[in-house]
């Protein structure tokens, strides 16, 4: 796989990788067009219903299937709130109002953005709108990996392959929170990077005002800031040895990245907390060891699960491949592909890093066996009528509000947080993690919680380990409870504290539906309760 590049004009690969032709001649990308063609209607049309179009429906539809049932994040709840509360009162907050165990602590809206936005479309369309807004996001990624794909390999077909590869894997990141906005900024970062490597600087100017929006939407901005380093870092020097190439960058590059550099920097501490957000990334990673110990996502790759088992089959595959075709890397790509590897291997969250790092790789190699696509062969009325009826049935399939609500009640304590509203228990009130999200979002007034999903406040008031020794049911569970003072607690039913709750002379089941228990201290330990 060899390339050849400009010599004063930028880093322009020519050569497609693995075909032997060149990008300019390559039939599956638009700029193969001449220039004076491509402002055509009719030719735009044929472009919207062509086959890598279709290509691209297909991937829609895909993603259409299982993420209709609506199954949402246990933090969906509190970002909805944390939302709602700053388009009400206009003001981002500083500090917890949420919690009865860390009231007052500082506490900033680090995703401020889009919480908003989640809470703006909840507003204007209620779970249909969440669901359609997640499917909106979800199809933005998948498009552009499938972009990012064609535009390493110029070949749809493998790019479409390759997507279809990963698909699963991709999806495993798709819960409706910012974190998703994240997914989709890290993969648009690849793309301007990518096609500023093939010689397209203009997009460049594209990632200060990236980042200005990433910095307040989501703390996955440090890994596109990584990214752009690589990049820029891997053309400093010009390397041609075995499979490993990289060319030096032009001075006139150079300082554009340099300038493209210092104004994203500039732009991440344009937000309603100065420098704050900029540095949360690294308060996470490294000053939070509960929070991320306890939360599942932030666990080591689970090699016995199929994610596990596809993950691991994806780059053991990868290495046959280098071993038996020889594969020639970019520098930067094999960088990012090696660190995409070990992050997912730490912590599962970081399969949202392999995927748009090995992307780009897959669909060079498959390259070699697929034809490149060929205008002149495609049917594009019947792309079109294919398209249609793939629009058409997301349309008639897509759910209603009443089965949204429906499934909601399957999998949150609607019916437990009536009964609360109706007969509200002795407090204070223990809820468990996954719970408390909710509790937020749909109890209001004096009914605090004792936990949630933002595990920083609770780690810096010391009260995720306490949670953590009351709900593993240690030895101290018990004087924990009497120590917050706690008088009720809401529990998932097969909860391991509610088994010890029932057992105990001091507790009672107050009520329990198929989801959830409510325990309350018998009337004679009240006062000593309290």
């Amino acid at each position: 796989m060899k390339s050849a590049f400009k010599p004063t004009g930028g880093q322009v690969l020519t050569d497609a990788p693995g075909t032997g032709q060149t990008f300019a001649d390559h039939a599956d990308t638009p700029s193969a067009l001449p220039i004076t063609s491509r402002t055509s209607p009719l030719l735009i049309l044929k472009q919207v219903v062509s086959f890598p179009a279709l290509f691209a429906a297909l991937l829609v539809v895909a993603l259409f299937v299982p993420m209709r049932s609506f199954t949402v994040d246990p933090d969906l709840w509190w970002h909805l709130k944390v939302g709602h509360d700053i388009l009400t009162s206009h003001h981002w907050p500083t500090a917890d109002t949420y919690s009865f165990t860390a009231p007052g602590a500082p506490w900033m809206a680090y995703e401020w953005l889009g919480e908003t936005l989640l809470a703006a479309v909840q507003r204007a369309r209620g779970l249909r709108g969440l669901l359609a807004l997640d499917l909106a996001i979800g199809a933005a990624v998948v498009q552009a990996l499938y972009g990012l794909a064609w535009l390493r390999s110029r070949n749809a077909k493998a790019a479409f392959v390759t997507c279809a590869l990963f698909l699963n894997l991709t999806a495993v990141s798709f819960n409706l929170r910012p974190q998703m906005l994240g997914y989709l900024f890290l993969v648009v970062t690849l793309i301007i990077l990518e096609r500023f490597r093939q010689g397209h600087a203009g997009t460049m100017w594209l990632l200060p005002l990236l980042f200005l929006i990433w910095v307040n939407t989501h703390g996955s901005f440090l890994i596109g800031l990584l990214a752009f380093g690589v990049y820029a870092a891997s053309g400093l020097v010009g390397i041609r040895r075995g499979g490993l190439e990289s060319i030096r960058w032009t001075p006139v590059q150079r300082l554009q990245l340099g300038l493209v550099l210092l104004a994203s920097l500039i732009a991440l501490v344009v937000t309603p907390y100065g420098t704050k957000l900029a540095v949360y990334p690294l308060d996470m990673a490294f000053a939070q060891p509960i929070n991320v110990a306890s939360i599942q996502e932030w666990q080591s790759m689970p090699f016995n699960t199929l994610v596990g088992e596809q993950f691991l089959a994806l780059w053991v595959g990868l290495l046959l491949a280098q071993i038996i075709l020889g594969l020639t890397w970019p520098l930067p790509e094999l960088i990012l592909f090696l660190a995409g590897i070990v992050a997912a291997c730490l912590h599962l969250r970081f399969i949202m890093l392999f995927v748009p790092f090995a992307t780009p790789v897959f669909a060079v190699i498959l390259s070699r066996w697929f034809s490149p696509y060929e205008p002149a062969k495609d049917k594009y009325a019947l792309n079109a009528l294919l398209m249609i009826a793939i629009v058409a049935g997301m349309v008639r399939f897509f759910p209603s509000e009443k089965q949204l609500q429906s499934r909601v009640s399957e999998h949150w304590p609607v019916k437990a947080v009536r009964y609360l509203e109706q007969h509200p228990p002795p407090r204070p009130m223990f809820n468990n993690y996954k719970y408390g999200g909710y509790l937020i979002y749909t109890l209001d007034g004096p009914n605090k919680v004792f936990i949630d999903g933002r595990g920083d406040i609770y780690e810096r008031a010391g009260v995720f380990g306490d949670y953590r020794s009351i709900s593993w049911i240690e030895p101290k569970a018990l004087t924990l409870l009497g120590i917050y003072h706690i008088q009720s607690c809401l529990l998932e039913r097969d909860e391991a504290l509610g088994t010890l709750l029932a057992a105990s002379p001091q507790w009672q089941k107050a009520y329990s539906d198929q989801l959830s228990v409510l325990f309350v201290r018998r009337q004679a330990d009240l006062g000593a309760g309290r």
